[in-house]
């Protein structure tokens, strides 16, 4: 059992992050360098750096690499800290556009987008080179999806998996910190919501406990930031900080709302897949739109937090 898990699991991830690495490229090559001069500009209100951090979180594929990027801007002083709080409220939002065309369910077009991709890809002409990236991309992430729905039949059928995930209904903790972990671990908030769905397809997690690993799944992509602040200059530390505190609190607000949160997706659609994409939606939009008004007393309060020693 444990290679009829494992197999289709770690081919299904394989795929699904190069997936990702795939359309991060095409993307970066589209746009270039012109990303990190949009950044330097457009920054002067929040309402703009909003825009900003969802923007280059869904052409990038990842918060942490918007994030970790971020901080290269201002550690080298093109951004100060109180003009990034924008720009990682956007980031959180970004990263549900992906989610939500993931639980679609377009696998029966992985295999089709693979071969347009890899057509595009032979092409003289860059820019329709990177859109070939940009599709295959696509097409590696639904087949990823597809090979680790493999895994879901053995698992269903584990007595130790299963009384594992019985007990995580009884406590949401767990819920909670298996998102945090493995999103830590690999490095993909999205890959953990990705897993969260199949699992909740074949009925093997609650809808409460599913919503409890992608709040930790918000929580891991954290980590990539942290480990980026390390060595860096306090304003560089305070954006690294400022996402992770942020995302700390937004999940234990909503964590004794989950019923609710679920009640509100389960309105909305009967597909699990798509109530999970549109309750991560939901909190994320929730949480940027509350806070977007305060992002001046969000600064002040991380710069108290984490206050420049040369000051």
């Amino acid at each position: 059992m444990f290679f009829s898990v494992l197999a289709p699991f770690s081919i299904g991830l394989s795929f699904f992050l190069f997936g990702l690495y795939a359309m991060r490229s095409g993307f970066q090559n589209l746009a270039g360098k012109k990303m990190e001069q949009w950044m330097y500009k457009v920054t002067r209100t929040p309402a703009h750096s909003f825009w900003m951090g969802l923007i280059t979180t869904f052409i990038l594929q990842s918060s942490s690499a918007v994030t970790v990027l971020t901080i290269g801007l201002t550690n080298a002083g093109m951004i100060p800290f109180t003009q990034t709080v924008g720009i990682i409220l956007g980031t959180n939002l970004g990263t549900t556009i992906t989610t939500e065309l993931v639980a679609l369910k377009l696998e029966s077009f992985a295999v089709p987008m693979l071969l347009v991709g890899a057509a595009l890809w032979l092409m003289p002409r860059k820019s329709i080179r990177c859109i070939g990236l940009v599709v295959a991309g696509f097409g590696l992430i639904f087949l990823g999806i597809d090979t680790m729905k493999v895994m879901a039949a053995p698992l269903e059928q584990s007595d130790t998996f299963r009384s594992l995930f019985l007990e995580s209904r009884h406590s949401i903790w767990i819920g909670l910190v298996t998102g945090i972990i493995f999103t830590a671990l690999i490095h993909s908030g999205t890959a953990t919501t990705v897993i969260t769905m199949g699992l909740m397809s074949n009925q093997i997690l609650t809808m409460e406990t599913a919503l409890a690993i992608v709040l930790g799944a918000n929580i891991g992509t954290c980590f990539t930031a942290v480990i980026a602040s390390i060595g860096t200059n306090t304003a560089s530390k305070q954006v690294a900080w400022c996402h992770t505190l942020f995302n700390v609190a937004g999940a234990l607000i909503f964590l004794p709302f989950l019923s609710q949160l679920a009640l509100v997706s389960a309105f909305l659609t009967d597909n699990v897949s798509m109530q999970i994409a549109h309750s991560q939606t939901i909190f994320n939009l929730i949480c940027s739109l509350v806070a977007l008004p305060f992002t001046a007393q969000i600064a002040a309060f991380i710069q108290w937090l984490i206050p420049d020693k040369k000051r």
